[in-house]
């Protein structure tokens, strides 16, 4: 219980109601002290005026004035004159005397305090003023032990009075806690560890019900991260269900295009000039096809290959990418337009290179037809001493802006309806597999631009290999 929350503040108040009643507790005696000697005072002042109506008293009279003003002696001061009152012979001397005239508070702390630790039986001796002016000062003899027995007897009530107090309050803050902490932070407990059990199912996500604000932030806050990580995980469940569907598709794939690959070596002995001029590319296309089966194969497997780095002409490259996109349009007004130098060479693999231009050049071809208007795709290539730099700029109508959010997340970034949003995504990777980078330039009504960056340092694609 006491390493609970409530439990823990149920001690807490406990404590810290005994602390306000122990900083009561020294002023209250105090106090206290002073009204019983003042009561004291008057009591013997009263008695004392007995001997102003009758100037000889019986001595028994005498004794028993004093003794109900529980007092030895009364003295008087009248007109600078000291007058003793009433007296009884005192069984000890005077241990101590004490001013009741109009005493500070740190004095009346300091003299219940020494009468509170005392446990000799003392006479003291008390002055005050008269009341009603009956005097200059009035003077009395007393036993110290029931001024302290009584301090004691009320320190006790205070001390009882605070532990009532203190178990009444420590309990309703216990009720209190419990209803409005601690059932709802179970709750909360509650709910996760329900979501714990199946994060899938949306039905266990949090229902913001709190009434208190820390709690309803925490419980709104847990919800928007229960939301994220269920569609997340259902992102992921998808992907895994495409990754398996896809690798048994490029299993199959790869056998149909291997035997197509063996008819491709018959058709190169032909002797038709349309034959002699298309057929390389066939033959590269279909040798492009079975790697990607084989490199999916080897993704599905958790084994995606580093590239393999190696000086390649990127115009040889780019010319395949033209042609295959060129095909794809068909007589579509769109014009491709190839500005890589001739002799450009670049270290980098050049299938996975050649993937990335085709998703490139892909995405700008079927935005530009999507829109119905004329466009044109230019591919531009550049080098300094540290990178080469590859241009995909189009005159498309540009991204839209939850494209641009998402651009590099699967199946998020896709802005053809039906799209998956992998091919940017698979670019991406694929850069970054060079050490380089893929960005976005700039997207408006006039056309998108991406920048592909590889590093030459031998030590950035050497770690990107890696």
């Amino acid at each position: 219980m006491f390493n609970s929350l409530s439990g823990r503040f149920l001690i807490l108040t406990i404590i810290f109601v005994m602390l306000a009643e122990v900083l009561i507790f020294v002023p209250s005696v105090a106090r206290f002290r002073e009204d019983y000697l003042l009561a004291r005072l008057e009591r013997a002042q009263i008695a004392s005026l007995a001997l102003e109506a009758d100037a000889m008293l019986d001595p028994a009279l005498e004794v028993e004035l004093l003794r109900n003003a529980e007092v030895y002696n009364v003295v008087l001061r009248r007109d600078e004159v000291r007058q003793l009152a009433l007296s009884s012979p005192l069984p000890a001397p005077v241990a101590a005397s004490y001013d009741m005239r109009n005493p500070s508070g740190l004095t009346l702390i300091a003299d219940a305090m020494r009468t509170l630790v005392n446990t000799d039986d003392d006479i003291i001796r008390v002055f005050g003023n008269p009341v009603r002016e009956g005097g200059l000062m009035i003077e009395v003899t007393m036993d110290e032990m029931p001024l302290r027995d009584a301090m004691l007897a009320y320190g006790r009530n205070i001390l009882i009075l605070s532990a009532f107090i203190s178990i009444v309050t420590a309990c309703l803050l216990f009720l209190a806690v419990q209803v409005l902490l601690v059932r709802p932070i179970k709750g909360v407990v509650d709910h996760m560890q329900s979501y714990a059990k199946a994060p899938e199912d949306a039905r266990q996500i949090i229902t913001p019900t709190a009434g208190v604000r820390e709690l309803r932030d925490a419980e709104e806050a847990l919800q928007t991260m229960q939301q994220q990580l269920t569609g997340a995980l259902k992102q992921k469940e998808r992907l895994a269900q495409l990754g398996g569907a896809v690798a048994k598709v490029s299993h199959d794939l790869r056998n149909i295009l291997t035997s197509a690959q063996l008819f491709t070596d018959r058709i190169e002995g032909s002797d038709d000039p349309l034959v002699i001029r298309m057929a390389p590319k066939l033959v590269n296309s279909i040798t492009r096809a079975v790697n990607l089966c084989e490199t999916t194969l080897a993704f599905g497997r958790v084994e995606e290959p580093a590239p393999a780095l190696a000086r390649v002409n990127l115009a040889q490259i780019v010319d395949d990418v033209v042609d295959s996109e060129r095909l794809a349009a068909g007589d579509y007004d769109l014009v491709i337009t190839d500005e890589i130098p001739p002799m450009l060479t670049l270290r980098a693999d050049g299938e996975q290179l050649y993937r990335v231009l085709s998703n490139l050049v892909r995405n700008a071809r079927q935005a530009i037809m999507a829109s119905g208007n004329a466009g044109e795709i230019i591919l531009r290539a550049s080098e300094d001493d540290q990178a080469w730099s590859i241009l995909v700029r189009d005159t498309g109508p540009g991204l839209p802006k939850k494209a641009q959010e998402h651009l590099f997340q699967a199946f998020q970034g896709s802005v053809r309806k039906g799209g998956s949003g992998l091919g940017l995504v698979i670019a991406a990777d694929l850069v970054r597999g060079h050490g380089g980078r893929l960005e976005l330039l700039e997207t408006s009504e006039n056309g998108t631009s991406f920048l592909i960056k590889l590093p030459k340092a031998d030590l950035a694609l050497t770690s990107a290999a890696e």
